[in-house]
């Protein structure tokens, strides 16, 4: 299951040259790049670890994507995004997020129905790779 998180989720997997256009388009803005990673991307884990610090006073995008690398190196088989924030008063969060790395198995995740009182129904996601592997290891190869 290819998890569909971000913009350009739906397309295939952007070349670094495709990244490092979409750096550039956010340093025109004046957005500071960010990369996290993580190995839980349940749709509701929106904090994920950050790799190095936010990059506000980028000049271009070598310094990220060296950066990219450094993570893609040190975190195999981990979800790895990018993040674009935009400090504009008013607006003042993410703009844009997309994913630039992923484990070569996703294993995806299963609908789990738990009943409550009053014979209420609840749904929630569960990922098959949290129930395998502590964390850390759950895409290990």
């Amino acid at each position: 299951m290819r998890l569909t998180q971000g913009a350009f989720s739906f397309l295939p997997d952007l070349t670094d040259a495709q990244i490092a256009a979409q750096i550039e388009y956010c340093l025109r803005k004046q957005w500071a790049v960010a990369i996290e990673f993580t190995d839980d991307p349940h749709p509701r884990n929106t904090y994920w670890s950050m790799w190095g610090h936010p990059m506000f006073d980028l000049a271009d995008a070598a310094g990220a994507m060296q950066a990219l690398r450094e993570c893609r190196e040190a975190q195999p088989g981990h979800y790895i995004r990018i993040n674009a924030f935009d400090s504009t008063p008013g607006w003042e969060s993410v703009r844009l997020s997309f994913i630039v790395g992923r484990p070569t198995v996703e294993p995806g995740f299963r609908l789990v129905r738990r009943e409550g009182p009053g014979r209420t129904l609840h749904y929630t996601l569960e990922s098959y790779a949290v129930g395998r592997q502590p964390a850390g290891e759950r895409y290990a190869p």
